[in-house]
This record gives C-alpha cells, sequence and structure tokens, in this order.
C-alpha cells in the first residue's frame, strides 16, 4: 500500500440523480413517524438490559454445568444482538436524538472488550464512504489470511481458504478482541487509519483498560464466586465467544462479500466513475429482508442497501425503505439483490473459491 494513494472521490450526481428523488419520498413518506424512532430505542435499552441480566444468570445458575454453558451461549448471542442492533445504530448516531446519549451507548463496546473509538472511526470515516474499495475499507480488507480484493497479494494458503476460513470464522470475536484491535493501535502494515487520523493516547489507555475489565467480570468474577473448577468456566466463555462469531458471521458476509461482489479500484487521480450512491447499491446486498426474525436478530444488516443510502437513520426504519429503493433501482436500472441468509453464505463460500485461484476474474466493478 502506498502512503501517495489519492483519497477516493465519486461522480457528480445529474440532475435526474435517483438518489434525490428516493432521499424526498423517504424523508416525507417514512421519516416523519416518531414512534419507529421510539421503537429503536426502546430495542436498544431492552437488549442492553438483557445483557446484563443473562450475566446476572451466569452468577445466579453457574454452579449447575449445563446452565453455565446455557447462559454464557444466550450472553454471546445477546453480545452479537446489542452491537448489530444497538451499538451499530449509536455508532451513526441513530438511537438517540441527542449526540450525546449516542456517544455514551457507545460504551457498550468497552463492555465488550473493545474500543468504540478506534471502530467507530474504521467503519464510519473508511468503510462507509468506500464499501469494498481496495486499500480503503477497512471492513473487508482484516487479514491476509483470506484474499477478497482481486489485485491483493495472493498466496499459495488462498488455494484452501474456502475451507480454512469456515473454521476461522467461529473465532471471530476472539480474534478482533486480541488481534485486530491490537493491529489498529500499533500496526504498520496496511493500517488504513493511521493514514487518515493520529489516535488519542487516552484511547490506549481505554483499550487496555476495556480488555482487563472484560476478562475480570466474564472469567475472573465467575471464577471468584461460583464453585466450578476454573478450567471449566474457561470453556464455558470461549463456547459464549464461538456463538457470538457464528451469529455474527451471518450478518458480516451477507452484506458485502458475496460470489456476485465487485471491488472497485480507484484511478490513480482517484476519480470514481460512479456517484456515491451508485456505488453503495454496486457493492451493498440484501439478506432475508423480509424475514421478521432476521430482522430483529440482524436489525440495519439485512435491510444493508438502505443502510448504507441512509447511515444515520434508525434500522427500525429500513423494513419501510426498503421497498422504495427496491421501486428506484427497478426504475433507474439498479443493481439491488436480496438473498435468503442461507443463500447468501453459500455465495460467500463460492467467492472464497473463486478468489483463492489466479483463474479468479472479478470485475472491479463500475457502473
Amino acid at each position: 500500500m502506498k502512503d501517495t494513494l489519492v483519497k477516493p472521490t465519486y461522480r457528480k450526481a445529474g440532475p435526474d440523480d435517483f438518489f434525490k428523488k428516493l432521499q424526498k419520498e423517504v424523508q416525507e413518506n417514512v421519516l416523519n413517524n416518531p414512534k419507529i424512532q421510539r421503537r429503536n430505542v426502546i430495542k436498544s435499552i431492552g437488549v442492553l438490559l438483557s445483557y446484563f441480566v443473562l450475566y446476572a444468570c451466569v452468577l445466579l445458575f453457574g454452579n449447575n454445568t449445563f446452565l453455565l454453558f446455557f447462559f454464557y451461549i444466550l450472553l454471546g448471542f445477546n453480545t452479537i444482538i446489542l452491537f448489530i442492533n444497538a451499538f451499530h445504530d449509536a455508532a451513526h448516531g441513530a438511537v438517540f436524538k441527542t449526540k450525546k446519549y449516542n456517544k455514551w451507548f457507545m460504551y457498550v463496546l468497552e463492555l465488550f472488550g473493545s474500543n468504540n473509538y478506534i471502530w467507530s472511526k474504521r467503519h464510519v470515516l473508511l468503510h462507509h464512504p468506500y464499501p469494498n474499495v481496495q486499500n480503503w475499507d477497512t471492513d473487508i480488507k482484516q487479514s491476509d489470511l483470506v484474499h477478497l480484493f482481486p489485485d491483493s497479494p495472493l498466496l499459495k494458503i488462498h488455494k484452501y481458504q474456502h475451507i480454512y476460513m469456515w473454521l476461522l470464522y467461529p473465532l471471530y470475536t476472539l480474534n478482533w478482541l486480541f488481534i485486530r484491535d491490537f493491529k489498529d493501535f500499533f500496526g504498520t502494515k496496511d493500517n488504513y487509519l493511521k493514514r487518515i487520523l493520529k489516535i488519542p493516547r487516552i484511547e490506549y489507555v481505554k483499550m487496555f483498560a476495556a480488555k482487563i475489565f472484560n476478562l475480570f467480570y466474564l472469567i475472573g468474577i465467575p471464577i471468584l464466586v461460583l464453585s466450578q473448577p476454573w478450567h471449566l468456566i474457561l470453556l464455558a466463555w470461549l463456547v459464549m465467544h464461538i456463538s457470538a462469531s457464528l451469529l455474527g458471521v451471518v450478518a458480516l458476509i451477507s452484506t458485502h462479500v458475496d460470489e456476485d461482489a465487485v471491488f472497485p479500484m480507484p484511478p490513480e487521480d482517484g476519480k470514481m466513475n460512479s456517484t456515491w450512491a451508485e456505488h453503495q447499491l454496486m457493492v451493498t446486498k440484501d439478506f432475508s429482508a423480509d424475514s421478521p426474525l432476521a430482522n430483529f436478530l440482524f436489525g440495519g444488516f439485512t435491510h444493508h442497501v438502505a443502510h448504507h443510502l441512509f447511515p444515520h437513520v434508525a434500522h427500525t426504519y429500513y423494513p419501510r425503505i426498503t421497498p422504495i429503493i427496491r421501486r428506484y433501482a427497478e426504475e433507474y436500472n439498479l443493481p439491488y439483490k436480496c438473498y435468503p441468509a442461507y443463500q447468501a453464505m453459500l455465495s460467500h463460500y463460492y467467492l472464497l473459491k473463486k478468489s483463492g485461484v489466479k483463474e479468479s476474474i472479478f470485475a472491479h466493478g463500475e457502473i
């Protein structure tokens, strides 16, 4: 990665731009209903409270081995539901109308042992403006173990990535907490973040403090309080992370990285051939958008096109926005795709298989 890379810029929208009309219709017909916003507040607070209830259940009932594992597993699921629905919306300023309340709510990530400052910067400043864009999207480029971008180095091991990545995905949250965070703070190779910002010193302190606190209350306190052997509690904690990862990966691999995914490479002058809104449609997919259960579990990820076009809007609005997006996409002959979750995961498998060999010829994708 060259430090001289020019930040991508999108083509200016014309007078007949679909997104201007889409924004107007959504504002007039959807966003004027405050009850939908309140649902998001209630859901966010409810999922946060359920996290503390499940943790209390670990301490109250954990002397029963079955219940110990049961509540740790539920805590893992709740962690992802809380992150995807509530924290994610708060990071976009979409849970509460007041900015400081959203900022306070983002400390949920410190509760999980990570750092809300670094996550929000990588997500809001890099992933959302430049999804699937090589050298810019940090959410897609996370490890050299997987080859997705057509112009990134192809290693011999990538030939088998469609097999071994499914063995690594269950460790996703552990990788996040104990590898990726440290790469963001201390890494120099392919560190996109440090090219656009300087991390305040206080965030280094908060990052270490969050990890110590997380390990203390999730492992240390149960060892002190329960009569279970320490290695059994450690195993239950590991199962919690595997459960969280398995649920979270469904959302992470179903929205940008399917077999039809495109990974635009900006030209040297940085000028993209598509508008910002066209680009979001081109590289983003929905999954199981018509499923009430999927919408509850995965929030703005099932309606991910709506999220990328309206990132500062509560995800509870998205089921009403998506039909409007579909209509405009059809009218303007723009790409829109929605998979069932199982098909999205199967499509990701084919992406891994195809992009792991030299014969892969993925389009860089410009409209």
